[in-house]
């Protein structure tokens, strides 16, 4: 099983120091990909109910530094060698399908093929509005994106002529050496299921119990049936919290001793899971958060799978 690592770009503790020395010890620790979160500016007051949450509120407050992330990812592609550098997830919605195609080329290109693009919807209506971009169709539109990636990425003399985004033939250089970079769709409703069949390397699930993803995989798992793809050219990835403290839900995190972290581990690998992403919330900032890594690759990883 791999195993990521939310890396720290939020916050206080967000800066070059930090993410250097978490970046170059979590990839000492066989760590194997580093994953960034995405929002840009949201208001004071946000309606929008967030989905990971027993009371839809949004558990970040709208002044927390955020480092971009893809810019972010950008500069560990420098300072590391090996890790995969994902998004968890990119919003599609929040920029303009070209723009991003050409931050993710980029970053294959720098990073020498070890992009992931994590692509979801997103939920925060006022941050669409904030940011001038539209909310309607926003599932539509990210399927349009997606097929636009793989054709700017993979195809000479790209154009595209869809509902929402329309390009004439262009040039678009240079090309991901991986050639189209791996998607790994978030998201839990029908539309992500479908759109992870259809476009995803990986179905991407986040902070929901283990009968929940099951469910959800079963689903995603029949729909790779139907459009005729092969069920090994999906896996399955569960983010969860990483929590010493026992401070988070115990159903939604990795918690407790290292044996109780290991049988954890253990039940989401019975029910398919290839890839864990460790959001970890151990206090002490990013030398904390460290820690708490370090004895979770030493004390936990090295004993399931």
């Amino acid at each position: 099983m791999d195993i990521g690592v939310h890396l720290p770009q939020l916050g206080r503790g967000a800066s070059k120091t930090a993410l250097v020395d978490f970046c170059r010890e979590a990839e000492a620790l066989g760590v194997h990909s580093g994953w960034t979160s995405d929002h840009i500016a949201w208001p004071a007051d946000v309606a929008s109910k967030y989905p990971y949450s027993d009371d839809g509120s949004f558990p970040a407050p709208n002044d927390m530094a955020w480092l971009d992330p893809i810019g972010t990812l950008l500069f560990v592609a420098g300072i590391t060698e090996k890790m995969k550098l994902g998004q968890t997830v990119l919003i599609m919605g929040y920029r303009p399908p070209i723009q991003t195609a050409k931050l993710m080329a980029t970053l294959d290109v720098l990073s020498e093929g070890r992009a992931i693009l994590g692509a979801g919807v997103g939920w925060m209506r006022e941050e669409f509005e904030v940011l001038g971009m539209p909310w309607d169709n926003r599932g539509k539109r990210a399927d349009e994106q997606l097929e636009i990636f793989k054709l700017l990425f993979t195809e000479e003399t790209p154009t595209y002529d869809g509902t929402y985004y329309q390009f004439p033939e262009i040039k678009f250089e240079p090309k991901p050496p991986q050639g189209n970079i791996p998607v790994w769709i978030g998201g839990a409703s029908e539309a992500a299921f479908r759109r992870t069949a259809r476009f995803g390397e990986c179905f991407h699930a986040a902070f929901e119990p283990i009968d929940t993803v099951r469910q959800e995989w079963d689903r995603v798992q029949a729909l790779v049936d139907e459009v005729g793809r092969s069920q090994d050219e999906v896996t399955l990835s569960i983010r969860l919290y990483l929590d010493p403290a026992g401070n988070q839900k115990p159903a939604l995190s990795f918690a407790g001793s290292s044996e109780q972290m290991i049988q954890t581990m253990s039940e989401w690998e019975a029910i398919g899971v290839d890839h864990v992403l460790v959001d970890i919330t151990a206090p002490g900032g990013p030398s904390g958060r460290l820690e708490a890594l370090q004895r979770f690759m030493t004390e936990v990883v090295p004993s399931v799978g």
